[in-house]
């Protein structure tokens, strides 16, 4: 019998409630040990696959089944450095990334190893589609870590690889640093003028959490978002817009303009060390785009369909500020939201504080997990004794229509300063079928987000863009939730990168339609409904700057192909760079000092480099994908099954436009994208 150690990563199971992490039993220095002894554990694992004298089989060396501990572990500890971090995680992360790195590689350049592959690669049994797609996703795993490269090269390969795992690390740790360190505190009450009720009480909280007098604003979203939408003092919004913009450019620990140079580059030297003229080439050709020609026809489809509209909102915003300021005036970014919200009041008379009272947190959660229960029939029910990482977090047991354990969610919606900005999924644990007995073990899904938090007179109340934020992480969850395949690595959202986002889009197109909000949107004090003439003025309002927010994602899609379609190594100035990529889009007069690259985390330290164009991509997917839910009914049972039967269950066993056109039936246009936007072809 197994001894049990005190570290709970090193057992075979953690004895808790469904084989949650024991967040409550884990201690600092288990990281490291766990990290260190499960790569022990891989390398032993690997060693029994090599020396087996049988001839290479998809069962001897493809699929033997393995230890989890390193698995464990870096799941647990990665999603922490991101959701719950302090110095000490973040000083470890260093120490331990390229260290893993290493390893990694040394798992995936083992000549023996590799030879067994090549030769299941080349001679093998008959395969089921699921087999066949993990047996080539494996073999292509290990030519795309350098295993055809001399052992030189391997060598440089790995030596690269583990500097980019180093730099895109601190990148992303700057960003959280450099966005904590900011602080706008204010005094007099007279620079509060414009700011609603509900944003002074978050402020003054934020103060007395600082043990300050009078209110703090931070740049995180809840914080950040309404005081460039309300605030009347324009130079209060320019200095809140400015260090907002400039985040990380600054002189100090913190700066990331000098990475951005050094990430790009040795994601270069990757990619044509393996034969890519350019590390986009590399990436896409594992993409359902599957080369840069496709994306950019993509985002010149879009920006030629929507620059018209975008052109003529810009002007209607600065007619409105020149109304108001007189004609000298000229509209800067910061005062973007500041007017557009006035012009929007002054179209629809309709504003997010208005509705916020309608959307207290506790009653978006029924609505959303109502919305999952209607459409698929699963239920959520809390669970108290499983062990969250944070009293923000709560634990829910999900079940299927027949009662049976579809696995586990857990919530954190609030920002913190120990939490990255942003709204992501992730899993503590996939899905996958045990290949000794068949047990389907089932997902571990967290949902993290930053959403307005509580004060002491009042609930969380969200925005309408918060409710669709949550539509939005919630959608990946169900992806997660919802997967049934034979193998970990096909499961959950393991598939193409520009096909991941469909299923969380999709979830957000139920936010303006008023039987969805029906089932929730009710008055926090007064239980009344959502009236009508709200709801119809959404809905009057819902393409208000379609132009405008297509325009900025096809510009940062192009900022993100102009990094990663260079051949050459990197040269010149980071901010002439930026500016010369996104030109085609520029809409307002730039800020010189201005700089997206710096805080480009999706491209310089997440998984969206060469693919931030998948969000546009996804989004022709999910308006096409709505419309078939528009014809027969949006909360439509059968549409809902078809759609987790061919989609959502299946995550990567097959190619996704394979999985696509078995529930749509044909291939996605953007048609569908256009009507949902109001957009025509030829509005200029």
């Amino acid at each position: 019998m197994e001894k049990m150690s005190e570290n709970p990563f090193l057992n075979k199971k953690y004895g808790t409630p469904e084989e949650t992490v024991p967040f409550d039993q884990i201690r600092f220095e288990h990281y490291e040990e766990a990290m260190r002894k499960g790569m022990e554990r891989d390398v032993a694992d690997m060693e029994r696959i090599t020396k087996n004298p049988d001839a290479p089989t998809f069962e001897n060396t493809i699929i033997p089944k393995g230890d989890r501990t390193l698995t464990k572990v870096t799941t647990t500890f990665f999603n922490l450095l991101s959701a719950h971090t302090n110095d000490e995680m973040d000083q470890l992360a260093q120490k331990m990334s390229p260290i893993l790195t290493e390893h990694s590689n040394r798992m995936m350049l083992d000549p023996e190893l590799w030879k067994r592959v090549q030769a299941v690669h080349t001679q093998h049994r008959p395969l089921t589609t699921e087999e066949d797609t993990v047996l080539e996703n494996m073999y292509q795993s290990f030519v795309r870590h350098g295993a055809l490269l001399n052992d030189e090269d391997k060598q440089r390969f790995t030596q690269l690889q583990m500097e980019l795992s180093q730099v895109t690390l601190q990148f992303q740790q700057n960003m959280l640093k450099d966005t904590n360190a900011f602080q706008l505190h204010i005094t007099r009450e007279e620079d509060l003028a414009g700011l609603p009720e509900s944003q002074r009480e978050a402020a003054r909280l934020a103060a007395q959490e600082r043990k300050m007098e009078g209110w703090v604003f931070t740049l995180h979203a809840p914080s950040y978002g309404p005081f460039m939408t309300y605030a009347d003092n324009r130079e209060l919004r320019r200095q809140m817009y400015m260090a907002h913009a400039t985040l990380c450019t600054h002189d100090g620990d913190t700066n990331n303009l000098p990475l951005i140079p050094h990430i790009v580059d040795l994601r270069l030297q990757l990619a044509q060390m393996l034969g890519y003229r350019t590390f986009a080439d590399f990436v896409l050709e594992r993409r359902m785009a599957q080369d840069i020609a496709h994306v950019r026809n993509l985002l010149d489809n879009l920006l030629q369909a929507y620059m018209p509209t975008a052109r003529r909102e810009i002007e209607e915003i600065e007619a409105l500020a020149r109304e108001t300021e007189g004609e000298e005036y000229t509209l800067r970014p910061w005062d973007f939201s500041y007017y557009s919200h006035k012009l929007k009041m002054r179209l629809y008379n309709i504003d997010s504080e208005m509705l916020r009272p309608y959307f207290e947190l506790t009653r978006v959660k029924e609505g959303v997990f109502g919305l999952a229960t209607r459409l698929y029939g699963i239920t959520f029910h809390h669970r108290h004794d499983i062990q969250v990482y944070h009293p923000d977090v709560e634990a829910w047991e999900v079940q299927d229509q027949d009662g049976s354990l579809l696995g586990i969610l857990y919530t954190d919606f609030h920002p913190r300063a120990s939490k990255q900005s942003g709204a992501w999924m992730t899993n503590y644990k996939d899905q996958w079928q045990d290949e000794d007995d068949g047990h389907d073990s089932r997902p571990h899904v967290s949902v993290t987000m930053n959403l307005t938090k509580p004060t002491a007179s009042r609930p969380a109340l969200l925005t309408l863009g918060e409710v669709e934020t949550f539509l939005h992480e919630f959608g990946h969850a169900l992806h997660s939730l919802f997967s049934r395949v034979r193998f970990e690595s096909l499961s959950c959202t393991n598939v193409y990168w520009d096909f991941v986002e469909l299923p969380s889009q999709f979830m957000e197109n139920f936010v303006l339609e008023p039987q969805f909000l029906a089932t929730f949107a009710q008055h926090y004090e007064t239980g009344e409904p959502l009236p009508q003439e709200l709801i119809d003025r959404i809905i009057q309002s819902k393409n208000y700057l379609a132009g405008y927010a297509c325009v900025r994602q096809v510009s940062l899609g192009l900022l993100d192909l102009a990094y990663y379609t260079l051949s050459d190594p990197f040269q010149g100035d980071v901010y002439e760079f930026e500016r010369k990529a996104m030109a085609p889009c520029q809409l307002m007069q730039p800020v010189p000092e201005a700089l997206m690259s710096t805080q480009f985390g999706h491209i310089m330290s997440g998984g969206y480099a060469a693919g931030y164009y998948s969000y546009k991509w996804a989004e022709v997917l999910d308006a096409d994908a709505f419309s078939v839910f528009q014809e027969h009914g949006i909360f439509d049972r059968e549409t809902a099954q078809r759609l987790r039967d061919e989609v959502l269950s299946r995550g990567a066993t097959e190619p996704p436009m394979t999985l696509y056109r078995r529930f749509r039936g044909q291939e996605p246009t953007i048609d569908a994208l256009l009507r949902r936007n109001g957009i025509t072809r030829n509005n200029g």
